[in-house]
């Protein structure tokens, strides 16, 4: 394959693309249209209450869907919420970004009626919009037990373990190295997908059942180690994400316009103003999950004129369901599939093209390059490739050892670690990188560090 190209004209990258009322349409209003009340009671009687409820089978936090469906039909919206809270905390940004349509409504049996299955997921959103919108706190605290446990990460697993403890009695403080509480609901999600804020109005629900400390821009391996956690606390959880990014491994990786997609969303999650951030003309995202389709369809939506994504295997390979990819072709978004990154070429150090090989299986199934290839100019190349866990934060200082095995966070099904005592949940362990398994993480080891600690109290 050629590797003599000529590069493009120079990088166009500019703010403010788009009129005023362009960032509104494109980023404050929701992706998806919430039911109205007679769309509600229509849909929630399209649901055939089944006994045995697959859909509750396809839940990873095992809400009781035909439950919480049949009170929306009768008008007890607290109970519908409530119904669906007491399994997943995070049941309002779960009805907003959770993939439904490989979950729970696939599994819906009126799919096997040749018909379309019942909108499970806007129908949560109907029931707990209610009650955030009311400010009705539907939990109580059980009597205090005086056991202190630590939580490091404020993401979506932390605080589900949080609420969780808190609401068995215990004392939590949660340590949160960003600025604000939320996690990947804060900071790495699509803003289209949680506008007008909703992020942090689900953490001020969650710590308003009391009993929970945030002390955030607190870093573990910086600011504390494990060892003095275990120290000062009874028990410790550990929900700390993924902080590494997997590299291109390509040449040009470090030309500018070369760009890191989890930390371009987090920026514009965080921007006020959505007219100062810059993007390019020409933008090309390399990558099939979730994280590819959010960068490239706000890209889009700042004001890009032309957004690629290119994904080394086909779409039925791509880590983003058949839904993400079609809502991002949908929104301007050109996928390209059967090609790997070979270098970013550059111009006075800005990157202004992306050279791709087209790919195949061989034989044994593999990954192969072909010796052919093409090039799309670029201004701005985002890299979405996944991320990796660092352990060092864990390890430092450690007197005893907590076991990594392939590149995570060993666990049992407790969500037990190696240490006595220390638990651990979401990305950083091994299991489906989603908010929805997350929350089950964060709530499965809040009964584990319960009963663990009830365990020491007996036997004092």
């Amino acid at each position: 394959m050629s590797r003599k190209m000529t590069t493009g004209p120079a990088p166009d990258i500019a703010a403010g693309r788009l009129p005023a009322e362009a960032y509104l349409a494109n980023f404050e209003a929701d992706a998806k249209e919430p039911l109205d009340v007679s769309q509600a009671v229509v849909e929630a009687s399209r649901c055939y209450f089944c006994y045995d409820a697959p859909c509750i089978e396809a839940c990873p936090t095992g809400i009781d869907i035909p439950n919480f469906i049949r009170k929306i039909q009768t008008g007890n919206l607290k109970g519908s919420a409530t119904t669906i809270l007491e399994q997943n905390i995070f049941g309002g940004a779960c009805a907003r970004v959770c993939p439904t349509e490989v979950l729970c409504e696939r599994a819906c049996v009126r799919n096997l009626a040749e018909d379309k299955p019942v909108a499970i997921g806007l129908l949560q959103r109907y029931a707990t919009d209610f009650l955030f919108e009311r400010g009705i706190q539907p939990f109580q605290r059980a009597p205090r037990t005086g056991k202190r446990i630590a939580v490091v990460g404020g993401g979506p697993a932390g605080l589900s373990c949080a609420h969780r403890l808190a609401m068995l009695g215990h004392d939590v403080t949660v340590f949160e190295a960003r600025p604000k509480l939320g996690g990947l609901n804060e900071y790495g999600i699509a803003a289209y997908k949680v506008p007008q804020d909703f992020a942090q109005t689900e953490v001020e629900f969650v710590l308003s059942i009391g009993g929970i400390e945030a002390r955030t821009g607190v870093a573990l391996g910086r600011d504390m180690s494990l060892a003095q956690l275990r120290q000062d606390f009874d028990a410790v959880f550990l929900g700390i994400g993924l902080a590494g990014v997997n590299a291109l491994q390509a040449e040009g990786e470090g030309l500018q316009g070369v760009i890191d997609a989890v930390a371009y969303i987090a920026e514009l999650r965080q921007a006020k103003d959505k007219a100062r951030l810059p993007v390019g003309r020409r933008v090309v995202v390399i990558g099939g999950g979730n994280t590819a389709i959010d960068i490239a369809v706000q890209t889009k939506r700042l004001g890009a004129e032309d957004v690629t994504i290119v994904y080394r295997r086909g779409p039925e390979h791509m880590g983003a369901t058949w839904h993400e990819q079609e809502f991002a072709q949908v929104n301007g978004v050109k996928i390209k599939h059967w090609a790997r990154p070979v270098r970013v070429i550059g111009e006075n150090g800005r990157a202004t093209q992306a050279e791709f090989e087209y790919t195949a299986l061989d034989a044994g199934g593999r990954l192969v390059g072909t010796n052919s290839g093409f090039v799309i100019p670029a201004d701005q190349v985002f890299k979405a490739i996944g991320q990796t866990f660092i352990a060092d934060p864990v390890l430092a200082g450690a007197a005893e050892p907590l076991e990594i095995r392939n590149g995570r966070i060993l666990v049992d099904q407790a969500r037990a670690t190696s240490l006595p005592g220390v638990y651990a949940g979401g990305d950083c362990v091994s299991g489906v990188d989603l908010t929805v398994a997350a929350v089950e993480d964060g709530k499965i080891a809040a009964h584990s560090i319960d009963r663990f600690l009830r365990g020491l109290q007996a036997a004092a």
